[in-house]
């Protein structure tokens, strides 16, 4: 398994889909395509231009707690980070961002709190980059695209996610002819741990022709 992540130094107007055309840059190159593509939150909405504008190197795709476009309360809270990064108030940002991320508990004010020193302490000099992307990411709306996804596609992620909603979620499988959904319940943004992996590796080793004939009927819940 490969973790890749969008080239620094992006110009501004940078969209999606110029992101996408990176990747499939750097796959061609590097690998020997098709490939399964694994594309969490920002990264998913990445990974449908990617599958749609390039077919052949897609193999399967995994859409991970991200959908076809963002949910309103999120486009706003973005903004908001974008803001503050442009500013160099990274702790800022960064309390903004997991605030509305993470579930308001004693242990989710404890990560707030660690992974906005953290930011604080890594944070680059020039916030650009972040800007660019989060720019990108609330122009994203590829509703009316799904239907290009040729690739078998599992959209998966938890039901309580703050940042595109179970709705989004649904909307998002329904529209790519070869896609499952499996929603966590009472999962938030980016659920993780031995299930998940069992249902994204499942998916990625199972027979497709078996799992996919009627596509629209496999969609299922998980705790």
């Amino acid at each position: 398994m490969y973790f890749v992540t969008r080239k620094p130094g992006l110009p501004d107007g940078y969209s999606m889909k110029n992101m996408a055309d990176d990747y499939a840059v750097m796959i061609r190159e590097e690998f020997a395509p098709p490939v399964d593509v694994i594309g969490p939150s920002t990264g998913g909405s990445i990974a449908q231009h990617f599958a749609a504008d390039h077919p052949d190197l897609v193999r399967r795709l995994v859409i991970h707690s991200s959908a076809y476009t963002l949910g309103d309360a999120a486009k706003k809270v973005q903004i908001r980070v974008g803001d503050l990064a442009h500013q160099g108030k990274w702790r800022e940002a960064s309390a903004v961002l997991l605030d509305f991320i993470l579930h308001r508990n004693r242990f989710g004010k404890i990560a707030i709190l660690l992974g906005s020193l953290l930011m604080s302490f890594t944070a680059p000099n020039d916030p650009s980059d972040l800007i660019v992307t989060v720019e990108a990411e609330d122009k994203h709306d590829f509703k009316d695209r799904l239907a290009e996804i040729t690739a078998p596609t599992l959209v998966i992620a938890g039901d309580q996610d703050p940042v595109y909603t179970e709705t989004l979620f649904r909307e998002t499988a329904e529209g790519i002819p070869n896609a499952k959904l499996i929603l966590y319940a009472g999962k938030g943004h980016t659920p993780a741990g031995k299930q998940f992996e069992r249902d994204v590796l499942g998916f990625l080793t199972e027979d497709i022709t078996k799992t996919f004939n009627t596509p629209k009927a496999n969609i299922k819940s998980a705790k």
